[in-house]
């Protein structure tokens, strides 16, 4: 039995999630904009129409915007991670095995299901009646595959939204494929199409009939299951368990730029907040963190310093409290007056399960707050993220992102809930 592998991928999702609240914005050019609205990261069909790039800083844009009267939002991440979440809980009732790939993909293995093309047009209806949300479905035996049907069923109004790659004969497949280029298939890029045009591969139909040894040699074992996954041999499977993190980075670019070392140390307590409620969500303790400063890059007019320095902790842990002054030990050791400090961070590493801990036979026993913990964790998860925080949390609002474009939080605030 050929394997029906789809993927659902929500459209312009950011700018989606934004005109599910406002109807107004239907037929108008419509921008999203990342941290401190810096750059675009999500746009309408309107908005790339008239030529404005994935990626392009926004500043670069306004003149167009004035022109042709595109609206730019800020980023709203609470509001996109909910419909996020009511999306992926109406693609889970239709099958089992299922893999959350991003906040605006998911797989969906609808293998052996009777009447595929009206489950998946039925899929399509439902996720934008229930949420307003439009997406499109994208079927193929493999999960590259899948993602390119995907592309195709964007790109083409004939499909209406969903486009079954399985259905194809040998030659129609050999047709498509040699109609997309090469850095549309997932994992290739535009960089690495760079480097395989100088093997003569310039399309997907390329890729799947270069020759397999050379593409091992020269790119390595990821290019070679890309091109196994075109050939309709599964190399990536789903993943239906998300692992637990061996890593967490917390950082972030200031609304401002930080000259006081207060105020580092505020953002730093709130970085280490939220590594550690990761933590204790995972089950898990670090026994490294790391802690570095960055001033801005782009601004070659000022002095540059970009100081990091890391430490193994005396005992493996997910205590905010603990964590923290190790934190504020660090900031403290590698803080200088004079400059302008534009992003900051922590890294906790060497992360294992809680159960498996080394003890040491030369310190003495140290008095867990893992009570305490469970009782923050609570209490925030319950009354939402913030509502109890550390002293340290929360003194500075200096270094906090600007968000100046900001819709209202409208499913997960009170006071935001729209008044009909």
């Amino acid at each position: 039995m050929t394997r029906q592998l789809a993927l659902v991928d929500c459209n312009n999702f950011y700018v989606s999630c934004e005109r599910v609240f406002r109807p107004d914005l239907a037929q108008v050019p419509v921008v999203v904009l990342s941290n401190n609205d810096g750059c675009v990261v999500s746009r309408s069909n309107e908005a790339k129409a008239l030529g404005i790039q994935m990626g392009r800083p926004w500043f670069e844009c306004k003149a167009l915007a004035e022109q042709h009267g595109i609206l730019a939002l800020s980023s709203n991440y609470a509001l996109y991670a909910d419909m996020s979440n009511r999306v992926m809980g109406i693609l889970a009732a239709y099958s089992p095995n299922h893999e959350v790939y991003s906040i605006d993909e998911c797989f969906v293995d609808l293998t052996g299901t009777p009447q595929l093309r009206e489950v998946s047009y039925a899929m399509r209806q439902r996720a934008v009646q229930w949420t307003g949300i439009p997406v499109c479905v994208g079927i193929g035996p493999t999960k590259t595959l899948a993602k390119l049907a995907n592309h195709v069923a964007k790109k083409h109004p004939r499909s209406q939204g969903v486009f079954n790659y399985n259905a194809l004969t040998l030659d129609q497949k050999a047709q498509l494929l040699a109609h997309i280029p090469v850095q549309e298939v997932w994992g290739v890029g535009r960089k690495l199409s760079k480097r395989l045009a100088c093997y003569g591969v310039h399309t997907a139909w390329d890729l799947r009939q270069a020759h397999t040894a050379t593409l091992r040699a020269q790119f390595g074992v990821v290019i070679e299951k890309t091109q196994r996954e075109l050939q309709e041999l599964a190399c990536i499977e789903l993943q239906e368990v998300s692992s637990d993190r061996q890593q967490i980075i917390c950082s972030r670019s200031f609304g401002s730029a930080v000259t006081q070392l207060p105020v580092l140390l505020d953002a730093l307590s709130t970085f280490v907040a939220n590594a550690c409620a990761k933590l204790r969500a995972q089950g898990s303790h670090a026994a490294m963190i790391q802690v570095f400063l960055h001033t801005n890059r782009f601004r070659q007019d000022q002095a540059q310093y970009t100081p990091s320095l890391a430490v193994p902790l005396p005992r493996p842990t997910c205590d905010s409290l603990e964590v923290s002054r190790w934190a504020e030990y660090l900031c403290t050791r590698m803080f200088k007056d004079g400059y302008q400090y534009k992003k900051a961070g922590i890294v906790l590493s060497e992360i294992s399960p809680q159960t498996h801990w080394q003890g040491d036979l030369l310190e003495p026993a140290v008095t867990s707050n893992s009570r305490l913990m469970v009782a923050l964790d609570q209490l925030n998860l319950r009354y939402g993220r913030g509502t109890v925080k550390v002293s340290t949390q929360g003194a500075y609002t200096d270094w906090q992102m600007r968000q100046e474009r900001k819709s209202p939080d409208y499913t997960t605030r009170w006071a935001d809930i729209p008044v009909v």
